[in-house]
């Protein structure tokens, strides 16, 4: 047995004991189930709602909202960033913009975009975009401006012209770091998209704990936070296997 695949045994075996324990304490009645469901409880509550199809609908819907307004940043934020990177007087222009951009929650931007989107699909697609694009445009500013600038005299020594160095030497070199900064920025839009179900909304992850919540459905609660986590791990999965395929030197 290699040591990775004991160590990821012993996270198994240690995450299993944590259900029994969890198991045992509510089915003991240790703990009343309003306060904390039991394991059990949570799964038969998602086969329920798997059953009447309206589980999918909540994370196909929360899934759909990050990835466009994430996309939407990405696609505007990732060359303003590489252009930052590039050049001072960019980067004079943009941080102000940034610097009071980045420290707003995404929930402050809530009212704003409910009065002038309306209670609309577009209206959470804003709130991932506000809540990510700062983020993802720092990245891919530190990225690009953390080349060491001997590899572009270099290139330039050689005869290289702007758009070579560019496409040869600056994109290749922070596409590693960018990539890294685009999926910590992944894991934040999920925070943006439950808060924006939270308040204004009829389906979605965020939809499914508030409802719970009014209706003291604790096991209904822990089943949204449950498929959170599931729905990011197999996002992070697929966008493990993206990295792999673009930066395969890495």
């Amino acid at each position: 047995m290699t040591e990775r695949t004991r160590l990821r045994l012993v996270s198994v075996i240690a995450f299993i004991a944590f259900l029994l324990v969890w198991q045992y304490v509510t089915s003991q009645g240790y703990i009343k189930p309003l306060f904390l469901p039991s394991p059990v409880d949570i799964v038969r509550r998602g086969a329920s709602m798997f059953s009447q199809g309206k589980l999918l609908v909540h994370v196909v819907a929360s899934a759909r909202r990050v990835l466009m307004g994430f996309a939407l940043a990405s696609v505007l934020a990732v060359p303003l960033g590489i252009m930052a990177g590039r050049s001072r007087t960019m980067w004079a222009i943009l941080s102000p913009f940034i610097s009071v951009i980045r420290p707003l929650p995404s929930m402050s931007w809530i009212p704003l975009s409910l009065l002038w989107i309306g209670i609309r699909e577009e209206q959470k697609y804003a709130i991932v975009f506000m809540g990510t694009f700062a983020l993802v445009l720092l990245y891919t500013f530190e990225a690009t401006k953390n080349i060491d600038s001997i590899y572009i005299r270099a290139a330039r020594n050689l005869g290289a012209s702007n758009l070579d160095v560019m496409r040869e030497v600056v994109l290749p070199g922070s596409l590693p770091s960018i990539m890294s900064g685009l999926k910590a920025t992944l894991g934040v839009s999920w925070t943006c998209v439950i808060s924006a179900e939270l308040v204004a909304a009829n389906e979605g992850l965020g939809y499914l704990i508030m409802h719970g919540k009014e209706f003291f459905l604790t096991d209904q609660v822990l089943l949204g936070m449950a498929m959170i986590s599931l729905t990011v791990f197999l996002i992070d999965v697929l966008y493990s296997r993206l990295e792999q395929t673009l930066i395969p030197w890495r």
